[in-house]
């Protein structure tokens, strides 16, 4: 199983984003009064800015190129799904690129292979695939590749567990396997069992990326890999830690080194991808799992993986989704090359699986640029990914992505740096004007288009005129503005359905967007087939659903109305409040810079889940209205102000 294992306890719910602009004007301000040491210190020692002066320094005079094809596909040689890409280049320049070979489904347990292809070009053309280590009914994964300069010597270290099922944790236990000869042929597995305490009972993972060779110090030479673990009694609280491996034999054996845990107040911090800084210090970041401000969090050794300088902290400027990421060294002055250069390589939307995109460093990490400034590879779907430096100025990443899902491809694509610096130009999910047509007044001082599609038109309501839709073709398409952006604040929701159908699903009110995963979005569905009406809200990387015990498809008028209020997402229906869950802080639009839609009424946004059956009175408020302002809307249909985003009566179309 290679995702990182999820935490069970309510410290994973976390405030939104927030912008440190003020923090870092007054810390830019100090930092002029330090010394170039002590102003780098600083750097370290808290939350850093992304994005620096010179995001995009001019390139090398190349004209930029990227070159870039699918390694692995759903369903490709005998395999359901491939996940977790790791890539490193052999010693004799070919180029390895690994996964898990996932037999029968795309879950993270179950008979997992870990394979391989090879490319003696750089990666312009592959050879087939080769299986590393046989599942033969076991999860074999979790590759993190090193090569071993001074002998040639590639190496793999993973993770392995039994048949039986892991979801939500279970003893795992490093292995080992290396070659000889740039990856043709392997050696037999090896249990790693000198890299994990017995204590390490309810999970462990090493990286998956690749780990690096020191090059510079007392200890140059070194391999090193990032690993992580949990401990549970089956009693008392988990505990959740970080830790380094390093080898001084060229990857025989392994000892571990640098240890962070809860216990000594780091984050939860896994996943763990390490790059060496010009000075030595090992700088490692981490996907962090929700107990901090940030997503990233990272941590420093100065004695070459033994020990950690400083438990990990968080970076909270550094907006990436709770997912996996990877660091290269791309260019360092000391080995003559013309500038230090880091590459960080990950989804960027800050809280669902979607964007990939290369970010830079020019100082070793202390400053990362944001998205904008960095390069995106793919707009949709994407997870998992790698670096691997090549000849001249060219890397190559090989990651996760797909149309749908993040997990249909593997891809690799080679780029010089000139492709870095080239403009990402618009995210293709911002909608463009919405088509003429049709529409019903929004009476909110906003006055919010609302199109009417599909020929939809009035009839009798519960307040005067309600609108009827067909379940075919006919909805309310309310464009994004401000005015309806819910954000990370209460809100209530509330209209009138009426509606007799006793199959399918149906679309009252969806927001934003539609995905699984961690898509922020909002929305209430009336779903007779399972005698409910349901509601869900995605924010950060959690969901909570909330469903009536009843479907109230009785063809007569219901007043339903879908709350955040004080922590609680609360379903009304009636006047009755008929379910309701607790719900963390975080935002239903959170990444609206890539491309959010409005308020979709009788459909999906995506055009699916027609509603058939009438509407009548839709208001959307950024506030919790209270019992009694509730109550004055449902049985008097009282204008109430305050914050009030839309109002719909839905009795004329024009």
């Amino acid at each position: 199983m290679s995702e990182g294992h999820r935490t069970r306890h309510p410290a994973g719910w976390r405030g939104p984003r927030r912008r440190a602009g003020v923090l870092l004007a007054v810390a830019g301000l100090l930092a002029g009064t330090l010394t170039a040491p002590q102003a780098a210190d600083a750097a370290d020692a808290g939350a850093v800015r992304a994005g620096a002066a010179d995001a995009r320094p001019g390139a090398t005079g190349a004209a930029p190129f990227v070159d870039e094809q699918v390694l692995y596909g759903q369903g490709q040689f005998g395999y359901a799904c491939f996940r977790i890409p790791a890539v490193v280049r052999a010693a004799n320049g070919m180029v390895l690129a690994f996964a898990e070979g996932r037999v029968d489904d795309c879950g993270d347990d179950g008979d997992i292979d870990l394979v391989l292809r090879r490319s003696a070009d750089g990666g312009r053309t592959w050879g087939p695939l080769q299986v590393v280590v046989q599942g033969d009914g076991r999860t074999r994964g979790n590759p993190v590749p090193i090569v071993d300069e001074r002998t040639g010597r590639v190496v793999v270290v993973g993770t392995s567990n039994g048949p039986a099922p892991c979801p939500n944790g279970c003893d795992r236990d490093p292995y080992l396997v290396t070659s000889e000869d740039n990856g043709a042929t392997w050696s037999p597995v090896r249990e790693l069992t000198e890299a994990k305490r017995p204590e390490w009972n309810f999970w462990y993972a090493t990286g998956p990326m690749h780990g690096i060779q020191l090059q510079r110090g007392p200890h140059a030479g070194r391999l090193v890999v990032g690993a992580s673990f949990e401990s549970y009694d089956g009693v008392g609280p988990h505990v959740y830690g970080t830790h380094l491996l390093y080898s001084d034999d060229g990857g025989l054996t392994w000892q571990i080194g640098a240890e962070t845990s809860r216990d000594d107040g780091s984050v939860i911090a896994q996943e763990v991808t390490v790059v060496e800084r010009t000075d030595g210090r090992i700088y490692a970041l981490a996907r962090e799992r929700g107990t901090d401000p940030g997503h990233r969090a990272y941590a420093l050794s100065s004695d070459g993986g033994q020990t950690f300088d400083a438990p990990f902290r968080t970076i909270p400027d550094l907006e990436i989704p709770d997912v996996q990421a990877s660091l290269l060294r791309f260019g360092a002055t000391d080995a003559g090359q013309r500038r230090n250069r880091i590459l960080l390589s990950s989804p960027a939307h800050p809280v669902a699986r979607e964007v990939m995109t290369i970010r830079s460093s020019f100082d070793e990490g202390r400053r990362w640029q944001d998205w904008d400034e960095g390069k995106v590879f793919h707009w949709g779907p994407t997870a998992y990914s790698d670096l691997v430096r090549l000849d001249g100025d060219e890397a190559a990443l090989l990651y996760e992505a797909g149309q749908a899902s993040p997990y249909e491809t593997i891809r690799y694509a080679r780029f010089n740096e000139a492709y870095l610096a080239t403009p990402n130009g618009t995210p293709p999910g911002i909608p463009g004007p919405p088509a003429p047509g049709p529409t019903t007044p929004d009476i909110s001082h906003h006055r919010n288009p609302a199109y009417v599609r599909g020929g939809a038109q009035p009839t009798a309501g519960r307040f005067g005129d309600g609108l009827a839709l067909d379940g075919v073709d006919d909805r309310v398409e309310v464009p994004f503005d401000r005015s309806i952006d819910l954000g990370g604040g209460d809100f209530t929701f509330a209209t009138w359905i009426r509606y007799a159908d006793t199959t399918g699903s149906h679309a009252i009110m969806w927001a934003y967007r539609t995905g699984g995963g961690t898509t922020p979005q909002l929305w209430l569905r009336a779903e007779p087939a399972s005698n409910r009406i349901r509601a869900l809200i995605m924010v950060d990387r959690f969901n909570v659903s909330v469903s009536s015990p009843q479907a109230y498809n009785d063809g007569q008028w219901h007043h339903v109305v879908l709350q955040r209020v004080d922590g609680r997402l609360v379903l009304r229906v009636d006047g009755a409040e008929v379910a309701a869950a607790a719900v963390p802080p975080g935002s239903v639009t959170a990444g609206k810079e890539f491309g959010v839609q409005g308020i979709h009424l009788g459909q999906r946004v995506d055009g699916v889940d027609r509603f058939r059956g009438t509407l009548d009175e839709v208001r959307l408020y950024r506030r919790a209205l209270s019992p009694t302002e509730l109550e004055l809307i449902r049985e008097r249909n009282l204008p109430i102000g305050g914050q009030l985003g839309l109002r719909l009566p839905l009795e004329t179309v024009r």
